[in-house]
C-alpha cells in the first residue's frame, strides 16, 4: 500500500521535507506534506465498512465487530471519494503539533515522608474527540486517557481518589502484583466510592513492566468512556532494558465515546509519532476497549519483547499484532526507513470507508 499524496504536479516538485524537527510541528501544514510523496499516490488503507460519516454503523445480527454491512449503502462516485480522502489527510496535516498532550502527560506527585502521594479526582466533562465532535467522557483529572503514573519498582504510593461524578467507581490496578484489599474491586475488596466520597489507596509497587489503572465498577461504560490510564513501573535494575530515542504510549478505545480511538482521539486528530531515521522507538500498547485490535505499523516491522508487563523468552518480529482487551505489549521499532507509514488497527472498519480514513489511524513519520 503506498504512502503518499495525489497532486496535479510534476513529480520533480514533490520534494523529500523530512527535516522538520519538534519544535517546527506548530509550522508543519499542507504545503510541507504535498512535498512529503516522493513517488505519487493516494493514501490508502483498504475497503472499510462504515456510514458517511465515519462511525461504525449497525451491525448484522450476531456481529459486534463493525462487519455484516455492505459498502453498497454509500453511493459515492469515484471523485466525491477521493475528495473526501483528501480533507481528511488535510485536516490531519494541518493538525499536527497542535495537541501537545495527546501522547500522554504524567500525574504529579508530591511526598510524604517515604510515599509517593497522588491525587485524582474523577469527574466527567466535555471531551472532544474530534473537531465538532464531543460526548460526556468520564476522566481522571479531566483527561482521556488519564495522566501517566510512572513510578519504580518498589516505590510506595499512594493514591487519593475524589469522586465528583453521578456514579459510584473505584480504580483498578491492572496487571500488578498488589494487597488484595488494594485490587479495586467494589463489593469484593472495599466499599463503592460514592459521588462526594473519597478513597485512599496505599502499596508497594512490585512487578515492573507496563501496566493499567480503570476502573471497576460499570466498568463496561466507565472504562471505555474515559475511566483508564497507563501504568508504568519501571525495574530498579534497568541493565535488561532496551536503549530507546523515545518511549510512547497508545491506548486503544472503542465504545464509550462514540468513536474508535487512539489516546481519546479519533483520526484526523489523532497526532503521528516523528523520529529520525536511525532512531529506536518504544511502543506501550494498551487496549482498554472491548475489541480486538490488530495492531499494524507500515513499512516497519515490530519487535515485540514484553506483554503484560512482563519480558517474553522469545521475542518476535511482526507487522501486525493482535492485542485482546486488556492486554499490553511492549514493542520497538527501528526507524531505518525515512517516510509517511500509516499505522492503524487491521479491522479495516475501524480505520477507513467511503469517506475516508477515520478511527484508530495514526502515521509514523521518519524523517531523513
Amino acid at each position: 500500500m503506498l504512502i503518499g499524496y495525489q497532486v496535479n504536479k510534476p513529480q520533480s516538485l514533490l520534494i523529500n521535507i523530512f527535516h522538520i524537527g519538534d519544535r517546527d510541528m506548530k509550522q508543519f501544514g499542507r504545503r510541507d506534506f504535498l512535498k512529503i510523496a516522493g513517488a505519487s499516490g493516494a493514501v490508502a488503507i483498504g475497503a472499510g465498512v462504515v456510514n458517511a460519516g465515519g462511525v461504525m454503523p449497525q451491525v448484522s445480527s450476531g456481529d459486534t465487530t463493525g462487519h455484516g454491512v455492505s459498502v453498497t449503502q454509500n453511493q459515492l462516485s469515484w471523485q466525491e471519494m477521493d475528495a473526501h480522502h483528501q480533507e481528511k489527510v488535510d485536516i490531519f496535516v494541518e493538525n499536527i503539533g497542535k495537541d501537545p498532550n495527546f501522547w500522554g502527560v504524567p500525574m504529579e506527585y508530591e511526598m510524604d515522608g517515604d510515599v509517593k502521594v497522588f491525587r485524582i479526582t474523577c469527574k466527567e466533562v466535555e471531551w472532544e474527540v474530534e473537531a465538532g465532535i464531543t460526548a460526556v467522557a468520564m476522566t481522571y483529572n479531566g483527561v482521556v486517557p488519564g495522566p501517566e503514573i510512572r513510578v519504580t519498582e518498589g516505590d510506595r504510593i499512594r493514591l487519593i481518589v475524589t469522586n465528583e461524578m453521578t456514579q459510584s467507581t473505584a480504580i483498578h490496578f491492572h496487571g500488578l502484583k498488589i494487597e488484595n484489599s488494594q485490587d479495586g474491586v467494589p463489593m469484593l475488596t472495599q466499599p463503592v466510592i460514592r459521588p462526594g466520597d473519597t478513597f485512599t489507596y496505599e502499596f508497594t509497587t512490585r512487578n515492573p513492566g507496563t501496566h493499567m489503572y480503570h476502573s471497576h465498577h460499570n466498568s463496561a461504560e466507565q472504562v471505555t468512556r474515559g475511566l483508564l490510564g497507563a501504568l508504568i513501573i519501571e525495574p530498579k535494575d534497568k541493565s535488561r532494558e532496551p536503549v530507546v530515542t523515545a518511549d510512547y504510549n497508545l491506548v486503544l478505545n472503542d465504545s464509550g465515546l462514540g468513536q474508535f480511538t487512539f489516546n481519546g482521539k479519533s483520526f484526523p486528530y489523532t497526532q503521528p509519532i516523528i523520529a529520525k531515521k536511525g532512531d529506536r522507538i518504544r511502543i506501550r500498547y494498551f487496549n482498554e476497549g472491548l475489541m480486538i485490535h490488530p495492531m499494524h505499523l507500515h513499512g516497519l516491522p515490530q519487535l515485540v519483547f514484553a506483554k503484560d508487563g512482563y519480558p517474553l523468552p522469545m521475542p518476535f518480529m511482526c507487522d501486525t499484532l493482535n492485542i485482546a482487551p486488556g492486554e499490553r505489549y511492549d514493542v520497538i521499532v527501528d526507524c531505518d526507513e525515512p517516510g509517511m507509514w500509516a499505522f492503524h488497527c487491521h479491522i479495516l472498519s475501524h480505520a477507513e470507508g467511503p469517506d475516508g480514513m477515520f478511527g484508530m489511524v495514526t502515521v509514523l513519520i521518519v524523517q531523513e
